[in-house]
């Protein structure tokens, strides 16, 4: 099968970056490289008939090609599509102005936004056309899922939920999240809104704990791709791309997290990852390190901490068999950002990015030199 390639040129603060998709991508980079800029531009060129339509409907004018941009990417972000902008879609050039024409269709990318948390306003999310227009559409069409599945559902349990999700996976997430409260739906007068309880107590979503708040929208979000055991996968989608996975998680329920992505691997899903967290290139190097290892399937199970049983390794055995990919977004001289492909994530790598998995490892390296050097120096 041919490669799927993303490669842009000139756009906004990205000079050139070439992201060639495995079973499973990681996108590393500082703050502003990008990330963000080239995930959206992936989604728009597999899922315009979706965009377009979903703009329009929501009475938004698309008369020309920056109204396209702004519309889709927020507003302003137009200028970073200047005249040496080039940006071509598995080898086919993207141009904006023909997008404008495309068809209504179903979208094949989900796409779960980094500020995912922000779009829950009083434990209940907006819908597509009440979010401003400086609200990228991948987020207005996150919203808009949780929307449908909040109104779709006047009331009950959302977490945890019997045939909804894996046992194993279910039992990290409480124990990394949760602690033993039930998320639900609960309507209180004429409003129905999301509840955490415990017992008799329960907690109106603005006093759950940040993780909380970050983590809800995350899983219930991924519900849409992750259907009851009756069924593996939605067949309309193909991709699901995640921001940030880790927002104001501690590193167990970041790990819990990586457990759902494994998951998606198995039902089979294409996903693709931005990051700022060592733990997420952990679970990669990991999967890579045992792939071919006698007892790696039971190794990598041990390390998520999840139980012996059938359940647990058939979906944990098809992660070793899927393909990684990992690139870091990079500022040159000019603060230019350049795409690296560090798929090895070799610690040994003579190249320092991929040795360092793209500056997650190496900053902490530093202050480990900065005591190792001062000991030696009260040594010597």
């Amino acid at each position: 099968m041919a490669a799927d390639v993303l490669e842009v040129r000139n756009l906004g603060q990205i000079a050139h970056a070439r992201i060639e998709f495995g079973d499973l991508t990681v996108l590393v980079g500082p703050q502003a490289a990008g990330k963000s800029l080239l995930l959206q531009t992936w989604k728009l060129g597999l899922d315009s008939g979706e965009i377009v339509s979903a703009l329009r409907d929501a009475g938004t004018s698309l008369e020309d090609k920056n109204e396209l941009l702004d519309a889709y990417f927020g507003e302003g972000m137009s200028t970073a599509w200047v005249g040496k902008t080039r940006v071509s879609i598995n080898g086919r050039p993207l141009r904006p102005e023909k997008l404008l024409r495309a068809k209504r269709a179903k979208g094949r990318v989900f796409f779960v936004p980094a500020h995912r948390a922000l779009l829950i306003t009083e434990g209940w999310p907006a819908p597509f056309m009440r979010l401003k227009a400086d609200t990228p559409a991948v987020a207005r069409l996150f919203s808009q899922s949780l929307y449908d599945r909040f109104t779709g559902k006047q009331a009950g349990d959302l977490f945890p939920v019997e045939r909804r999700l894996k046992q194993g996976v279910r039992t990290l997430i409480d124990n990394a999240v949760f602690h033993g409260g039930t998320v639900r739906l609960e309507k209180a007068g004429l409003q129905t809104r999301l509840q955490l309880g415990y017992g008799k107590t329960q907690l109106p979503f603005m006093t759950w704990t940040a993780g909380q708040r970050e983590f809800t929208p995350l899983l219930l979000g991924l519900y849409r791709v992750l259907p009851e055991r009756s069924r593996r996968k939605d067949e309309d989608i193909e991709w699901v791309i995640i921001e940030e996975p880790e927002m104001g998680l501690h590193p167990q329920a970041l790990t819990a997290v990586m457990a759902l992505v494994l998951d998606l691997l198995w039902r089979g899903y294409r996903v693709v990852l931005s990051t700022h967290s060592p733990v997420v290139l952990d679970v990669v190097f990991a999967i890579q390190s045992l792939r071919d290892k006698k007892q790696g399937a039971r190794r990598l199970r041990e390390a998520f901490g999840l139980p012996a049983g059938a359940e647990n390794a058939r979906f944990i055995s098809e992660a070793l068999h899927k393909s990684t990919r990992t690139y870091a977004l990079e500022f040159d001289e000019e603060l230019r950002v350049h795409s690296r492909d560090i798929s090895s994530l070799d610690p040994g790598a003579d190249d320092a990015t991929t040795s360092g998995w793209g500056g997650l490892t190496d900053f902490s390296g530093r202050f480990g030199k900065a005591i190792s050097d001062a000991v030696n120096e009260e040594d010597s």
